[in-house]
């Protein structure tokens, strides 16, 4: 007599279970929704990943750098974004660019060229919110990868390595950091270490000759040193057909930009 009741009571129980369940699948749904809500370009190919839980976690504390950020460059006499536009244009306009840690976009909005706005989040559409360590680019398809004062946090080498992934042979690694994170004397790194930090990466020495440029001491020649601004420096590197061990490269640490309220 008592197995019966106990019987309905499992049925009942299971029931409950099932719509418990089912009604999970819209939020799951509306999850995956967010993460694979861009468009993707015809060209190149891209694999599907989801945003950083970072780029959840923190939206209000990148809005305020960003702000920081361009209220800090006003009072620059010359901006590396700029230097990096003069450089594009003067190379041909079919080399495709992924700018990683874009901001607003500048680079993209002033070049001819095809170009890969990434950031961790922004409300531009333009825009590929995504982690930096994981973009949705296709290996081997991007001729230049800008880093345009955007190597933030301890783990910055996975956002080279990930553009090294992305980079052809022969592609172009351009990277403008704010003078100081570079000076040793005063707590920060050292730019001889950094550059043969990427060299072990497997990018090298830029081919052609700038006489306003300094070169790195170092029996391989490796990366390429622009000192000539006050403000921020540029490295230029070509990438190499060399095959590398990532977990064997020493990254100086990159000490934090900090951006002062005026």
């Amino acid at each position: 007599m008592d197995a019966r009741p106990h019987a309905s009571r499992k049925k009942r129980k299971g029931r409950r279970s099932q719509t418990s369940k089912s009604s999970e699948l819209p939020t799951l749904k509306a999850q995956r929704g967010k993460a694979e809500s861009f468009s993707p370009p015809p060209h190149p190919k891209r694999r599907k990943v989801e945003p950083s839980s970072n780029s959840k976690s923190q939206p209000g504390f990148l809005e305020k750098y960003h702000a920081g950020y361009q209220e800090q460059m006003l009072h620059w006499p010359q901006q590396p974004v700029n230097t990096i536009i003069k450089w594009l244009k003067s190379h041909s306009s079919s080399l495709t660019v992924a700018d990683f840690g874009c901001g607003n976009a500048t680079l993209a909005r002033n070049v001819k060229n095809k170009v890969f706005s990434i950031d961790l989040v922004s409300n531009d559409p333009s825009v590929i919110a995504c982690d930096m360590a994981h973009t949705p680019l296709e290996s081997i398809s991007i001729d230049v990868a800008v880093f345009c004062l955007s190597l933030m946090g301890t783990n910055y080498h996975n956002y080279l390595l990930e553009a090294k992934r992305v980079l052809k042979p022969s592609g172009w690694l351009l990277i403008a950091e704010v003078r100081s994170r570079f000076d040793p004397n005063n707590g920060g790194a050292n730019p001889d270490e950094f550059c043969e930090a990427i060299e072990q990466l497997g990018l090298s020495l830029l081919s052609k000759e700038k006489p306003a440029f300094r070169y790195v001491a170092n029996a391989k020649l490796i990366g390429f040193q622009d000192f000539s601004n006050k403000m921020f420096v540029m490295f230029y590197f070509k990438k190499t057909e060399r095959s590398i061990k990532v977990k064997s490269i020493e990254w100086p640490e990159l000490k934090p930009c900090i951006y002062k309220k005026r």
